[in-house]
């Protein structure tokens, strides 16, 4: 008998794939520094009914769904080894373990194998006096639950955060030179939406599971919260200015925002309180790098 798993006996990797669905031979699995991995698995049950009786007449197996959430931490020594792959669009692996003992000699495993995965959607969020976070829902195609690491597989794990203070907030033409500093600004928050379709075909073997998952249309958009110093963000939606934004991830890392524009502003005024200006955008193009 083993004990229930705690929330410290478990970890998540990812490698990404040369071919779809598949995990590479002896792969290097490169750690997820997670705050709250959600694994998740949904058979698409078909439900029938008939006359004759008020109850399911049958219940059989549709479409597996296969679906994965993980809140994780920006790491400072590789912030953008797994967010950049909701621009990239590759295809992971994502290995979620969970074990007794010590990582290296672990014991007693029980391992979630996700495989033909796409970042559906990104959030990537950060605040004063607080660390960047991501926010990051994941599409595969099948999951394989066994008791083993991946054969031949090596872990390794990237450490530390990225405090607020090693961000920034730029602001330049559309085109995204001429970059200045922002120095109004209290909190950020940007999302990448890559509406991924799951589709799948009549075929005689595997039926349950899809064939692709390709990419929609794309939804890029985010939201600054300044100190209310100025009125220029409603200039620029007056003026229907276009620009760009390019948020610091640390170090070199950026995600630079192109051609965007203001899609709401609005100044909350309450008793008590100081003034701050929300601004919300929509961008036709990103760079995370």
């Amino acid at each position: 008998m083993v004990d229930t798993y705690g929330a410290h006996e478990s970890r998540a990797y990812f490698v990404v794939e040369s071919v779809y669905g598949v995990t590479p031979t002896s792969p290097s699995m490169v750690g997820v520094n997670t705050e709250g991995v959600e694994p998740g698995l949904d058979p698409g049950l078909i439900k029938i009914r008939g006359v004759g009786s008020r109850d399911l007449q049958s219940i059989t197996k549709g479409l597996r769904k296969v679906h994965l959430k993980i809140p994780s931490v920006l790491t400072s020594e590789s912030p953008i080894a797994f967010i950049q792959h909701a621009q990239t669009l590759s295809p992971l692996s994502i290995q979620v373990l969970y074990y007794k003992g010590i990582f290296g000699s672990a014991t007693d495993i029980i391992s979630f194998l996700y495989k033909g995965c796409r970042i559906n959607k990104l959030d990537v969020e950060c605040s004063v006096e607080d660390i960047m976070r991501a926010a990051v829902e994941v599409i595969g195609k099948d999951v394989a639950v066994g008791t083993a690491k991946v054969a031949g597989a090596t872990y390794g794990d990237y450490g530390g955060a990225v405090p607020y203070s090693e961000s920034y907030v730029k602001r330049g033409a559309a085109d995204g030179s001429s970059l200045v500093d922002v120095e109004r600004v209290t909190d950020w928050k940007w999302t990448v939406e890559n509406n991924l379709k799951p589709v799948t075909v009549i075929k005689t073997t595997d039926a349950h599971l899809i064939k692709y998952l390709p990419a929609r249309h794309r939804n890029l958009s985010g939201e600054l919260t300044f100190e209310f110093e100025d009125k220029g963000e409603f200039d620029d939606v007056i003026n229907d200015v276009e620009f760009s934004l390019k948020f610091g991830l640390s170090g070199t890392y950026s995600a630079l925002f192109k051609y965007c524009k203001w899609e709401d502003v609005g100044t909350p005024t309450r008793i008590e309180d100081l003034v701050s200006l929300k601004a919300k955008f929509a961008s036709k193009d990103v760079v995370i790098s």
